[in-house]
């Protein structure tokens, strides 16, 4: 399959991208810095295929990036939004520049690459967000991560809402909601916490997901969790 996945360079992308590789899947990452994204081309030699670039989700043009996908994948099997920023930070405290840099990656980052990738996605594509546990409705909240979860709760309704939107062309649209598992995102939330997962464990899931969810599901939140925290 050919796949794209954001947010790359460390933690559940990373992970994700050199389990997809394993498996023989043809894939574009990128993240604001490749310097761990390049690592993995020496490690899966002869299996899948991966191009890569840097890209901040926060640029305003996607041109570029959009450009580079097309000319390297043609078409688009899979995308992976995985790409999250998080500040923890009292509600009090959240500045205006907090709201935005959290919901311009977690909502609207999505919302452009879906937008300006769509021609390129094959009949039976699936696109695949990578919510959190926190935007589930009726789930655990945490003080300190209520932007946070809201900006997931937000992508989880874009969700169902692109599902109905997409059914015409066979585009399936789902979302994990993401409990916890062992990354630097889990660290600067849950500092002293040790999760009961690591993270090449939630991307060997999310990886199975990615290529076969879309058989089973279209329009689901599917909470993924053992703890939270």
């Amino acid at each position: 399959m050919k796949i794209v996945v954001s947010g790359a360079s460390r933690g559940l992308g990373n992970a994700l991208v050199k389990n997809l590789l394993s498996q023989g899947d043809e894939v574009f990452a990128f993240a604001r810095s490749t310097e761990n994204i390049s690592k993995l081309t020496a490690q899966n030699t002869n299996k899948g295929k991966l191009y890569f670039m840097a890209f901040d989700l926060m640029e305003k043009d996607f041109s570029p990036l959009v450009k580079t996908i097309k000319e390297k994948l043609q078409t688009i099997d899979a995308l992976v939004n995985n790409a999250g920023f998080l500040v923890p930070k009292p509600f009090i405290e959240m500045t205006d520049e907090d709201f935005n840099r959290m919901f311009d990656v977690n909502v609207k980052a999505p919302f452009k690459l879906i937008r300006e990738l769509f021609p390129l996605f094959s009949k039976g594509s699936h696109i695949l967000n990578i919510s959190s546990a926190g935007g589930f409705q009726g789930s655990v909240k945490f003080p300190g991560l209520s932007l946070y979860s809201a900006s997931k709760g937000a992508l989880s309704i874009l969700t169902e809402s692109l599902a109905m939107e997409f059914a015409k062309e066979e585009i399936k649209v789902n979302a994990l909601a993401l409990g916890s598992a062992q990354t630097e995102m889990l660290a600067q939330a849950f500092p002293n916490y040790k999760a009961p997962l690591t993270a090449d464990e939630m991307a060997e899931f999310i990886a199975y997901f990615t290529v076969n969810g879309h058989k089973f599901f279209n329009g689901k939140i599917l909470p993924v969790s053992l703890s939270t925290p």
